[in-house]
């Protein structure tokens, strides 16, 4: 199960939409809380981020913070303590820093990645083995500022098959990552009926997922487009997440009336 945890939650952070958005669908202040479920009945954690306004070396930037945890239950078999932070463009979603400071059932990664936006040369620096490296990127998020940098996407116009790509930066390597749009759908939602956007990753099979596409995603179709369900089949048993609160949102939260 390493890594597991983190994996299922922060695809739900990043995947999301196509095109420019007419109003800014995050603000200073943004909070999200999700919990997770493991096989519909086991609670296996949760998941936290948050959105604030800073300075980085003399740039107005947000600063993200994503942090996880397994719950008491789930702790005492495999316990997850893992935050990831980015700092990005306040205009443009650009990365500029990203950390990852992870504990996984005694996995541990402490890394940081510098990106320079003029050279385009990215500095990695692992504190558990004391090595630097650069690598030259082109154009990349991270994964926290990827959840942002797709939220500003206009998603009226694309249809059911349409897909995405987006090119990730992590640990040392550029990855690409692709998000299939399956429709829209109306759900039901501890907050009340949500209009959403239907979305599926196309993710690698084996040790974890059961197969490419298993794990399906619902955002808000309105202009904050924040993921308020998860669901993941995985090679042993399944996952679930759900939007569990939220405040500080840029825009009015929908909820559908009969």
């Amino acid at each position: 199960m390493k890594k597991l945890f983190l994996i299922c939650f922060l695809l739900s952070f990043n995947t999301v939409l196509f095109g420019q958005e007419k109003s800014k669908p995050f603000k200073d202040g943004e909070w999200l809380k999700y919990k997770m479920s493991y096989s519909g009945f086991f609670k296996a954690g949760t998941a936290e981020l948050t959105l604030k306004e800073t300075d980085l070396n003399g740039k107005k930037v947000f600063h993200a913070k994503g942090f996880g945890k397994t719950s008491d239950f789930i702790g005492w078999f495999f316990k997850v303590r893992d935050t990831y932070q980015s700092y990005f463009d306040y205009t443009e979603v650009a990365p500029y820093l990203f950390k990852r400071d992870v504990n996984e059932g005694g996995y541990i990664i402490k890394r940081d990645i510098l990106f320079n936006q003029e050279t385009k040369i990215a500095t990695v620096e692992d504190f558990k083995y004391n090595t630097t490296k650069e690598v030259p990127f082109g154009d990349v998020q991270d994964m926290i500022s990827a959840f942002y940098y797709l939220r500003t996407i206009n998603t009226d116009t694309i249809k059911a098959g349409d897909e995405i790509d987006l090119n990730m930066f992590f640990d040392s390597k550029t990855f690409a990552f692709k998000l299939r749009f399956l429709g829209k759908e109306f759900i039901k939602t501890k907050f009340g009926k949500i209009k959403t956007i239907k979305l599926r990753p196309v993710v690698q099979s084996g040790r974890v997922f059961k197969e490419s596409e298993s794990v399906t995603i619902w955002v808000t179709d309105d202009e904050n487009k924040i993921p308020v369900r998860l669901k993941a089949s995985l090679a042993v048993g399944s996952l679930r997440a759900e939007l569990k609160a939220f405040k500080g949102l840029a825009n009015s939260f929908k909820i559908m009336t009969d």
